[in-house]
């Protein structure tokens, strides 16, 4: 029992920081703080999930396949980053 209510006070301040963030960023883009393409970014990991969720069929699959596709964009990142830095293009 206190299991449940556990997880259920955790998911529920996940989702109050979600909303505080999703806030923050809008109001930064208003006020002109921070560009749109920089706080949309935030959306592809939410974007990928909902792919790969609608293509696998369970959360529990899509969160893996998220997850390693982030990885290998992160992974690919630090190699254009590195090359970059390394030879100064």
């Amino acid at each position: 029992m206190i299991d449940n209510l556990a997880i259920g006070l955790v998911l529920g301040l996940i989702g109050i920081g979600v909303v505080g963030i999703l806030v923050s960023g809008i109001r930064n883009v208003i006020n002109g703080k921070s560009d749109l393409k920089r706080v949309g970014i935030m959306g592809v990991p939410v974007a990928v999930f909902a792919i790969s969720y609608a293509s696998l069929g369970t959360a529990n699959q899509a969160g893996v396949a998220t997850m390693l596709f982030m990885i290998g964009v992160m992974l690919v990142g630090i190699v254009i980053t590195g090359t970059r830095g390394t030879f100064k293009f």
